[in-house]
């Protein structure tokens, strides 16, 4: 069979073993057709496009397990007022805004710095009277509001994050000239990093998006595989919402994966739940969590078919997940019948890793977590709070290796921007953004496990594996190479590699070489 393109390289990884070798991937239409050592000249005729990709690793496209393109558009929303030095500009600029477009829309920007333009409630509310406007500052943790705005979208500007935002992204998402135009720039940014697929975590019922995705899906416009949770916020779990986008998506493009849920919160913030009270304070969590209701959303979706993924940190509330995936249906191994999973595991006994992977349980892990700290803050928290000796435990991807669990990578997004060179240097390398000694060496994992998770594990959460996350004749040909072999590149220089091709069903998404 001649095939359309042969992906030569003295570096191909097929995930199938530890370590690439010297050979070729061929494809033709949506399928690898062939994976060998050799030049593939059987496979190549005058019609054939070769890429001689020479010390380029050659990988299957990876997976992003949990990110959020509603929490991407609120960073990028609006004006960007990231320029403005004083309160006049930005009032200037955005009463400009407001003359230009009326006064029905919302007025929105964002990239404000707070330490350089402090804007009072007062102000906006003299300026902009019933308009509703909303300016979020640039780390996009805080905003300014006026009255109007906290009328409109009932939250506050000191809790502006997704959850509490969901009016105002239902908001966005029905604003389809901008959230459709944004979301193809993110599907690019995710090509351009060789993320070839995607979970979503969607609010509720996604408030209509999914439409939009459908009509994507039938355009032929998709250049990543979406699979889409719905997150309870606004309203309870909605089985008959799930079953409706179960039936609608059945393609390879598009799947309704489940629910999803938050438990705990941030150690650092002493809202992770832990096994033993903080060192710094006579308590286990400061945050009040039903885990009686979330065991009932569980299991209630479990009996209709449908996973969960539950986003646990602290070592009690990742043991508390356990137990509750511990009551879902079980195959005759043992294991659940279902793919449900926990997101983040921070801090993990290591005695539950081992339950875990016995049970057959997926981790979606943040292997770039450490690239928004530093060495000294991040040790001085853990001592602080919980010490070191519990601080042992923390981002343990060895033992759940070693546990049999499998491993698949997420971000966050826009919490982390998706970077396998960035993660290898962190969760492979143990080290934060400034270098120096490696954090916990034990609990990393090996370049192979890592580039696994974040093939072949994504696409086993996804349940997908059968026909993605490895190269294999008779797969689909989702692809992404780096601009170098990674298995040779020094550690201290990882972070420089780039993705220079990213194939999607055959298809070139992405090409800078």
């Amino acid at each position: 069979m001649i095939a359309d393109k042969v992906f030569r390289s003295n570096a191909i990884f097929t995930g199938l073993s530890d370590s690439p070798f010297s050979g070729f991937v061929a494809t033709k239409g949506d399928k690898i057709i062939a994976v060998d050592y050799g030049d593939g000249k059987a496979y190549i005729d005058s019609g054939t496009q070769v890429f001689d990709l020479k010390e380029g690793l050659v990988c299957p496209g990876f997976v992003d397990v949990h990110c959020f393109f509603t929490g991407y558009l609120l960073t990028i929303t609006g004006q960007d007022l990231r320029n403005c030095t004083s309160v006049d500009e930005v009032i200037n600029h955005m009463r400009k805004v407001h003359n230009e477009q009326g006064a029905a829309k919302t007025l929105l920007g964002s990239g404000i710095n707070p330490n350089r333009v402090q804007i009072s409630q007062e102000l906006l509310d003299e300026v902009f009277g019933q308009t509703p406007i909303i300016l979020f500052h640039e780390r996009n943790d805080s905003c300014y509001m006026n009255s109007a705005a906290i009328k409109e979208y009932r939250f506050t500007p000191d809790k502006c994050w997704p959850e509490s935002c969901w009016r105002l992204l239902s908001y966005l998402l029905n604003e389809t000239s901008f959230s459709i135009q944004e979301f193809k720039k993110y599907m690019h940014f995710m090509n351009s990093k060789g993320i070839t697929a995607i979970k979503e975590m969607a609010f509720d019922n996604f408030y209509g998006f999914a439409d939009e995705l459908k009509k994507l899906e039938l355009n032929n416009e998709l250049t990543v595989r979406v699979h889409f949770m719905s997150q309870p916020v606004s309203s309870p779990i909605n089985i008959s919402f799930g079953k409706k986008m179960r039936d609608l998506f059945q393609g390879d493009f598009v799947r309704f994966s489940g629910f999803n849920q938050m438990t705990d919160g941030s150690i650092s913030q002493l809202e992770g739940d832990m096994k033993e009270p903080y060192l710094c304070e006579n308590t286990c969590c400061r945050k009040q969590i039903d885990w009686e209701a979330i065991e009932k959303d569980v299991l209630l979706a479990d009996k209709e078919g449908f996973r969960f993924s539950l986003h646990a940190q602290g070592d009690a509330a990742i043991a508390k997940v356990i137990n509750i995936f511990d009551k879902c249906e079980k195959n005759k191994d043992g294991k659940i019948r279902l793919r449900h999973a926990i997101t983040d595991l921070e801090c993990a006994d290591p005695k539950d890793l081992e339950k875990m992977g016995s049970l057959g349980i997926i981790a979606e892990i943040y292997p770039q977590i450490m690239s928004i700290s530093n060495r000294n803050n991040k040790l001085a928290m853990i001592q602080k709070h919980i010490g070191m000796d519990r601080g042992k435990n923390y981002w343990n991807r060895r033992k759940m290796a070693d546990s049999g669990v499998i491993i698949s990578c997420g971000t966050d997004l826009p919490l982390l921007f998706d970077d396998i060179p960035e993660s290898i240097y962190h969760s492979v390398g143990g080290k934060f953004p400034e270098g120096g000694e490696s954090f916990n060496p034990e609990n990393t994992l090996t370049l192979a496990e890592l580039l696994k998770a974040w093939s072949y594990g994504g696409q086993y959460n996804l349940g997908m594996d059968h026909i993605l996350g490895t190269l294999e004749a008779g797969k689909q040909a989702d692809i992404a190479v780096f601009d170098r072999n990674l298995f040779e590149t020094p550690l201290e220089e990882i972070r420089n590699s780039k993705v220079c091709l990213t194939i999607v069903d055959g298809n070139i998404v992405y090409q800078d070489l």
